[in-house]
């Protein structure tokens, strides 16, 4: 009998998600722009050394994603690789905060970046596990929702802690919200999650189905479709990426007292937006397909990054963010949405949703990087004139090479 159709809803798992994704604290969107002024600030880094340890992060996820979506796959304790992750970012941060030698930094940036890619795919999964293929694209949609509210809260409050008390105390905001990850990830009922459907097995959780032969990593490699997004999603985030902390950076001078309250703002307001365009997003890309989202996407980015490089002044960059909102809420949900199209049946749903990751990671280290070096050479203006003209390249790749993924 196929769990497409005869799938039940285990409500309590599902309000236990809904809880879940509240507390996630995304590292990348919200504490890294923080992060990114703390090292420039308190640590007196220059832009080029705040790109190396932002980068870090994301190499360091480049390199573990694929097992670790592998991994996922075949895992039937995805709830405690959440808890272990979040325990990993914890600590981590709390090292960055207490220590200044620079290796540490990076070491605990490394460790950041394993665990926040563990925490994606694994939310992902269970997920699909919990709802089946035919509901996840509401049920991605209701994920982001529920993570974006709890996002722009965080962020209001990480405003106010930098602004009356200091920056570091936004970092132990994050781990306080890592301790409840840890605890809210154990109310999901592991009997409610079916490990076969969570990596996109048309069967179900049996010992017979188990045993049937998956697609092999060998065919995902020399599947077109997933190719051709892979190099779609490393523009997004090779454009992306680096915005928000180039922007911190950028509204600092130097300076740690004025900027905090205009990056909360500028977090807030993107995730604000997020929560509405998520929501609409999951139902959207059954009505209209996944490609012209994903366009609208790459439209939105390409445009914020062309404003950003046009003028400095910090309200007019609070209200260019909520283009960030759009592209942001449209991509997230649309990036685990045609994943699972495009590996339905193939047992390996997690396995190409890590290869995908750690192409985010490769665009959004070198987003880092790249732009780190180029603005303490050429100014802010050309950093950011540049990434959105990879933006627009991403774009015409992704309207003239991408097949949609719907099914009709």
């Amino acid at each position: 009998m196929s769990t497409e159709t005869s799938w039940r809803s285990p409500r309590r798992s599902l309000k236990a998600l809904d809880r879940l994704n509240f507390t996630l604290g995304d590292v990348r969107d919200v504490f890294e722009p923080y992060l990114a002024i703390f090292l420039a600030t308190e640590r007196q880094l220059n832009p080029a050394q705040v790109g190396i340890a932002i980068a870090i992060a994301n190499l360091a996820g480049i390199i573990t994603q694929t097992p670790l979506g592998a991994l996922v796959d075949a895992s039937k304790h995805k709830r405690q690789l959440i808890a272990i992750a979040s325990f990993v970012i914890a600590i981590s941060y709390l090292t960055i905060t207490s220590v200044q030698a620079f290796p540490i930094v990076l070491v605990a940036q490394a460790g950041i970046g394993i665990a926040a890619v563990t925490i994606i795919p694994a939310v992902s999964a269970i997920s699909l596990g919990l709802v089946g293929q035919d509901r996840l694209n509401q049920r991605i949609g209701r994920n982001e929702a529920f993570n974006r509210v709890g996002n722009a809260i965080t962020a209001v409050i990480a405003g106010v802690l930098a602004q009356f008390i200091g920056l570091t105390w936004i970092f132990y905001l994050l781990v306080l919200l890592c301790l409840a990850t840890m605890i809210l990830i154990f109310r999901v009922q592991s009997r409610d999650i079916d490990n076969a459907v969570a990596r996109s097995d048309d069967a179900g959780d049996t010992d017979q189905e188990q045993s049937q032969p998956r697609t092999t990593i060998k065919d995902l490699l020399h599947d077109r479709p997933l190719l051709i997004f892979s190099l779609s999603v490393f523009l997004f985030y090779a454009a992306n990426a680096a915005l928000l902390p180039l922007v911190g950076q950028q509204l600092t001078g130097g300076h740690s007292n004025m900027p905090s309250a205009f990056l909360s703002a500028c977090i807030a307001i993107s995730q604000f937006t997020t929560i509405p365009v998520a929501a609409w997003a999951g139902k959207a890309a059954d009505r209209w397909g996944r490609k012209p989202l994903l366009l609208l996407a790459f439209a939105a980015t390409t445009l914020r990054a062309f404003l950003y490089g046009l003028n400095a002044n910090p309200w007019f960059t609070v209200g260019v963010q909520t283009l960030d909102g759009i592209a942001s809420g449209v991509f997230a949900v649309l990036l685990v949405v045609v994943v699972a199209d495009l590996t339905k049946g193939t047992g390996r749903f997690n396995l190409a949703q890590g290869a995908i990751y750690t192409t985010i990671g490769v665009g959004a280290a070198l987003s880092n990087l790249a732009i780190g070096f180029l603005v303490k050479v050429a100014g802010f203006p050309v950093g950011f004139f540049t990434l959105s003209a990879v933006a627009a390249m991403g774009m015409v790749w992704l309207g003239l090479a991408m097949p949609e993924t719907k099914e009709t």
